[in-house]
């Protein structure tokens, strides 16, 4: 497989270790599998895994640095890609291993999804006795586990994180496949803030996981994950993940009786998910048994909206010495009292009292030829009234005597969706952005990632404009469906509707950043172009509706141009 085939996870990946020798995301079994760590066997006790070292090179390209875990036949590493010079993360097993192939084809059919909310698989290749998959690394993510270690996740982040990571499950359920191992591990945080999953198929072959109902089974292990974000504690008596089981013969008690101060709907929905018949605190809801069912009950919740940033009191303006009046002077000691200097006296002398008559007379024989330059100059003016109207100006009028021009609405001719990288979003509504009625609209889709749109999987969105001839733009005023977090939108001018020109070509006219329903873009400088692109890299989260699940996502109403 080719090293950008594009692929998703592997569970056992870690995070890159720290050059103090700590490692962030590596992998930590908490159930049976630790019972047979550094056996050497695959609990049959017929294989060995591999003799391998730190150096050791895979197809004389992937060197092996460190291993973070040894276990039931098998050993994961961190290694580095010697031809791509990045970090990647590698498991490796005896080809004769009874779970090699099935090991494989989990690889392969993950890596078909190509789902970046999943961790990219790279390469699944079998060579010299040895089957080996090699996996993205995330430096800049962190465990699920390590969170929680800190404490239980604030209600906006857990309602993130369960969100996002029940729709990528969803997605990989209607493709077919399962994770099975979905535990707080297997759950990463990067540092934009955004939920990938790891190991999804592959960490369960590894281990010869299997499930009759594996919709079910990712679906509770996805209520697990928001039970621990909410509490703290793991919902099972055993402890694990380093956190602390719930206490024995009292059962499954829902999280707002776990913890004061958790999010009753976030308490409600981690007890549907989980394998409880849908018991909650309140009142008897129907479980949720898949991930599209989660995500649904997701999207009917009254979205929980992110923290109000906190701002600090700014501390009391002070004058600086210099403004004081004291530059070049000590500055006085606290709590001392300082002497006022009274002011120089007077000119007493003879010599004084000269310099001030003589002071007065300049100034009265100035103010008399003054005042006789001022009456010669009316006189000169008074028959060149009609002149002088001609060149004055007045507030609103420039020198030559025209007033600016008042903005003018631009006729927009044609529209076209601008697509810089995978699908289009309704390329069929574009015209409903410009036909007056606000009632229609053209929208987006849903995106799990948000409100800051993802680069490695769609960079932005929007439409080009067609003016019908070059024309000087100034502004432009566009309505939006969606309210809330933020809306990020950007003019640029292109050369043509059509998507193949890249953005960083594009000579860019304008940004705004808007929580409202109305986003005005002003030009800083007139620019004239027949093509206007309006791009959205930023979308605000919305609830589900007829076209489209809950997300992150934004539609426009009505669009106006004016030059």
């Amino acid at each position: 497989m080719a090293d950008n085939s594009g692929a998703q996870s592997l569970t056992a990946q870690a995070d890159q270790s720290t050059a103090d020798g700590v490692a962030k995301n590596r992998e930590r079994d908490t159930d049976s599998d630790e019972a047979q760590e550094n056996t050497g066997t695959d609990g049959s006790g017929k294989t060995s895994s591999p003799e391998l070292h730190s150096g050791h090179k895979l197809a004389r390209r992937y060197r092996l640095e460190e291993c973070v875990t040894r276990l039931d036949g098998f050993s994961s590493w961190r290694a580095v890609d010697e031809k791509l010079r990045r970090a990647v993360g590698v498991h490796i097993l005896p080809a004769d291993h009874s779970r090699a192939r099935s090991v494989l084809a989990a690889a392969r059919s993950s890596a078909l999804l190509g789902d970046p909310r999943f961790v990219q698989v790279l390469d699944a290749v079998e060579e010299n006795d040895v089957v080996y998959v090699v996996h993205e690394w995330l430096p800049d993510a962190t465990e699920l586990t390590t969170l929680l270690a800190a404490g239980p996740l604030e209600a906006y982040d857990a309602y993130q994180m369960v969100s996002q990571v029940s729709s990528a499950m969803a997605a990989a359920h209607r493709e077919g496949l399962a994770h099975l191992r979905l535990n707080p591990n297997a759950v990463l945080r990067t540092s934009t803030g955004q939920w990938r999953i790891r190991g999804l198929a592959v960490n369960a072959a590894l281990r010869g996981i299997s499930s009759d109902t594996p919709q079910r089974t990712d679906t509770e292990s996805i209520g697990a994950l928001l039970y621990a974000a909410l509490t703290q504690r793991w919902p099972y008596e055993n402890d694990a993940y380093g956190m602390s089981g719930l206490p024995k013969d009292i059962g499954l008690i829902p999280p707002d009786q776990v913890r004061a101060g958790v999010h009753r709907g976030l308490s409600e929905l981690a007890m549907r998910a989980l394998a409880n018949d849908g018991a909650t605190a309140s009142r008897h809801e129907s479980p949720c048994t898949t991930p599209e069912e989660l995500v649904k009950a997701i999207g009917e919740m009254p979205r929980i909206r992110p923290p109000e940033p906190a701002f600090t009191t700014p501390p009391e303006y002070q004058r600086t010495t210099y403004q004081q009046g004291t530059y070049g002077r000590p500055a006085p000691h606290p709590g001392v009292t300082q002497p006022v200097q009274a002011p120089p006296p007077p000119l007493q002398s003879r010599t004084g009292k000269a310099l001030k008559w003589a002071v007065s007379a300049l100034l009265i024989a100035a103010l008399g030829l003054g005042s006789w330059q001022l009456a010669d100059a009316l006189m000169e003016q008074g028959g060149k009234a009609d002149d002088t109207n001609k060149t004055q100006t007045t507030d609103g009028e420039d020198n030559s005597g025209k007033k600016p021009e008042a903005p003018k609405p631009l006729a927009i001719q044609g529209a076209q969706e601008y697509v810089a990288k995978g699908d289009a979003q309704a390329p069929e509504d574009v015209a409903k952005t410009y036909d007056g009625d606000s009632s229609t609209y053209w929208r987006t889709k849903s995106f799990v990632d948000g409100p800051d749109m993802n680069p490695a999987f769609k960079p932005g969105v929007g439409i080009v404009y067609d003016l019908g001839s070059e024309q000087t733009v100034k502004s432009s005023t566009i309505g939006l469906r969606y309210t809330g977090d933020r809306t990020t939108v950007t003019l640029y001018a292109t050369d043509s509707t059509g998507s193949s020109t890249p953005i960083d070509s594009m000579e860019k006219l304008g940004t705004v950043t808007t929580t409202g329903d109305q986003a005005t873009v002003k030009v800083g400088k007139p620019v004239k172009t027949r093509y206007v692109l309006v791009w959205f890299t930023a979308l605000p989260s919305a609830p589900g509706d007829a076209y489209s699940n809950a997300g992150f996502k934004q539609a426009i109403t009505d669009l106006k141009f004016t030059g």
